[in-house]
């Protein structure tokens, strides 16, 4: 088995692929200004196994396209929606996040939590804007530093594995020079990290080792996800998941 087909296994069961929380998804549809009522089209890009398309169908009167390119992820997310009632509001579909089959303006509302690091920041809100209507909604997170200066530990290991992290000032910007206009930002606390993510996938580590028994490609995988953890117990202070949400601005040439 190769390390994708590994991870996909590893994260099969959780109901959260990345640190996150129901209650942070819903401060962030406050946050959006989104009318509860009105009936709008959403796309959740990356959605994983669903937790923010199952808040989103729960919060909004809204048709929910759930796309990600794991299809383990998204018949999970199928199994889930059905048991919750929510089968007749949330699509989801397997596809790829840089090439999303939507029409451009077609869509209210884009959600993407812990996924467009895939992409890198800058790129997915270049490729995304055009499915936007005039005034339609992004919001997703990005991991970000929170201060200007790291220890070198923290700042050797996320350049490492994400060269593209940038403090939430610089994604700001960033929004701003590619079209949005920022409502508002926040990071996520403490427990969307511990509770909602590593916690659980600490608890699958034995079966995933005892599934996978002699796989040094497994053993290694839980040993890099120890590393992760041991380091923000560390240096959790310095960097992490930020809410993003901003409005499509007006196109350049009016």
């Amino acid at each position: 088995m190769g390390t994708l087909e590994l991870l996909l296994d590893l994260h099969l069961r959780n109901d959260r692929q990345g640190p996150g929380g129901d209650e942070e998804t819903r401060r962030a549809i406050e946050l959006a200004r989104l009318d509860p009522a009105l009936p709008i089209e959403a796309a959740d890009i990356g959605c994983g196994t669903g937790a923010s398309a199952l808040v989103l169908a729960r919060a909004l009167n809204a048709r929910v396209t759930a796309l990600d390119a794991a299809e383990p992820f998204v018949a999970r997310l199928r199994e889930r929606a059905a048991g919750a009632g929510l089968a007749d509001r949330i699509e989801a579909r397997v596809g790829q996040m840089e090439s999303p089959p939507f029409r451009e303006r077609s869509l209210d509302l884009i959600w993407s939590e812990g996924a467009i690091y895939n992409m890198g920041f800058g790129a997915g809100l270049r490729a995304w804007r055009p499915f936007l209507r005039a005034g339609g909604v992004l919001a997703v997170t990005e991991l970000s530093w929170t201060t200007a200066q790291r220890p070198p530990e923290v700042e050797a290991h996320w350049t490492s594995e994400y060269p593209g992290i940038r403090t939430v000032a610089e994604n700001l910007g960033t929004l701003e020079r590619e079209g949005y206009h920022p409502l508002a930002c926040f990071v996520l606390p403490e427990n969307c990290w511990e509770q909602n993510y590593y916690a659980p996938l600490r608890a699958g580590f034995a079966a995933f080792l005892d599934r996978h028994a002699g796989d040094l490609d497994a053993a290694a995988i839980v040993a890099a996800e120890q590393a992760e953890m041991a380091l923000r117990a560390r240096h959790g202070a310095w960097y992490g998941y930020a809410f993003y949400i901003a409005s499509r601005g007006a196109d350049s040439e009016g």
